[in-house]
């Protein structure tokens, strides 16, 4: 079964549906037994939304944060 720290990692692929059938799966089964992730995909779930919401024309500002974001992301 996945770590909690795998599952983070597979999260944007699992919801983009990028993933393969044996790790969408395993990806299932952890959040099947664990609250704190299935809050945690509740939440990246609901980000995304409101990314998606947000208007075509993104500013230099919106892309430094994304950047950041990212950053921050590949660093943990």
């Amino acid at each position: 079964m996945l770590s909690c720290k795998e599952l983070v990692a597979h999260s944007s692929d699992f919801l983009d549906g990028q993933l393969n059938l044996r790790q969408r799966l395993s990806v299932r089964a952890h959040l099947a037994m664990c609250r704190h992730c299935r809050r945690f995909i509740k939440q990246l779930r609901l980000s995304q939304a409101v990314v998606r919401k947000l208007p075509q024309g993104q500013s230099a500002e919106l892309d430094a944060l994304a950047a950041k974001l990212a950053e921050m992301r590949r660093s943990r």
